[in-house]
């Protein structure tokens, strides 16, 4: 019997904790509700604006949708002078496309070295890398505009793409995920096998560091797509400008042309449109390789 009874009370006391644990995750679930929606709602405000002719977006209520002017809206966002926001969405992805992937291929080769080759002044070395990931940006962009102009090189293509190719969050990145992910002695049986180190590095250790390369792409395409500073400084001519500086000027020119107002909201509703397909077409490629990286012994 007394066997019987602890037995019924060991079952009983968590049937008595289950309303308590359900409770709490409803309250868990109904906090991370609100916090998306409070995270999503300057979206949808971008949403429902874009969808606004001049007029209403100036006299209804700004969450509440009015008529549906998106389609005349979306032409004469490519219309306005001759075309020119095409020519800034085409020069955003050139800069965020080509320097995220440069930029990543330097980041995986010096993290690489960092991880697995010993030589002097390797520690002193990471640790200005890392002095570089607590410098900011803003901090950097008078000096880079000196350096160019000493060159004549300001309002060129190449001011603004060659800084983006600079990673030092990439490299740190690179170096912890080599460490941990290309084992030492996969490589020494490919130095005994005769493979040459760039050819190490290219079969083996690229492909081993497939995860952490692809969060470097996707963090730093984020950080060029947005960025604004640099070509402010660097760029006069209007045909160089990335999305974000177009839009820009755009908005500072609302008070002599109104229609710029919402030819600027639908412009910024277009330019989100790359960065989630970037992330919806490279996250099956990270989830794969977090996946293949899980279940190695």
């Amino acid at each position: 019997m007394s066997v019987l009874t602890r037995t019924e009370g060991a079952h009983a006391a968590p049937a008595g904790r289950r309303p308590r644990n359900d409770a709490s995750s409803v309250v868990t679930m109904v906090f991370m509700i609100l916090v998306a929606c409070y995270m999503l709602l300057p979206v949808y405000w971008l949403l429902v604006s874009s969808t606004k002719s001049q007029s209403d977006l100036v006299t209804t209520p700004g969450l509440l949708p009015s008529h549906w002017h998106f389609g005349d809206n979306l032409a004469a966002l490519f219309d306005q002078q001759d075309g020119v926001y095409a020519r800034w969405l085409l020069n955003s992805l050139l800069y965020a496309g080509a320097g995220a992937a440069v930029a990543t291929v330097l980041a995986a080769a010096a993290g690489y070295a960092l991880a697995k080759y010993a030589f002097r002044g390797r520690e002193a070395v990471f640790s200005v890398v890392l002095g570089g990931v607590l410098v900011p940006a803003t901090a950097l962009a008078l000096p880079l505009f000196l350096l160019f102009a000493q060159a004549d090189a300001t309002n060129t293509f190449w001011s603004v793409f060659l800084p983006s190719v600079v990673s030092p969050f990439g490299v740190y990145l690179s170096r912890i995920f080599a460490a941990a992910s290309v084992p030492d002695e996969v490589l020494e049986a490919a130095r005994m096998d005769g493979a040459g180190e760039f050819r190490i590095f290219r079969t083996l250790a690229l492909r081993l560091m497939a995860p952490a390369l692809v969060t470097i792409f996707l963090f730093q395409f984020v950080v060029i797509w947005n960025n604004f500073l640099l070509p402010l400084v660097m760029l006069q001519d209007d045909r160089l400008y990335p999305v974000t500086l177009g839009l820009f000027t755009w908005q500072s020119q609302t008070s002599r042309l109104p229609e710029l107002q919402t030819l600027t909201i639908v412009g910024a509703l277009v330019s989100v449109v790359p960065i989630v397909l970037t992330f919806l077409l490279l996250q099956r490629y990270w989830r794969a390789g977090l996946a293949a990286g899980a279940v190695k012994s």
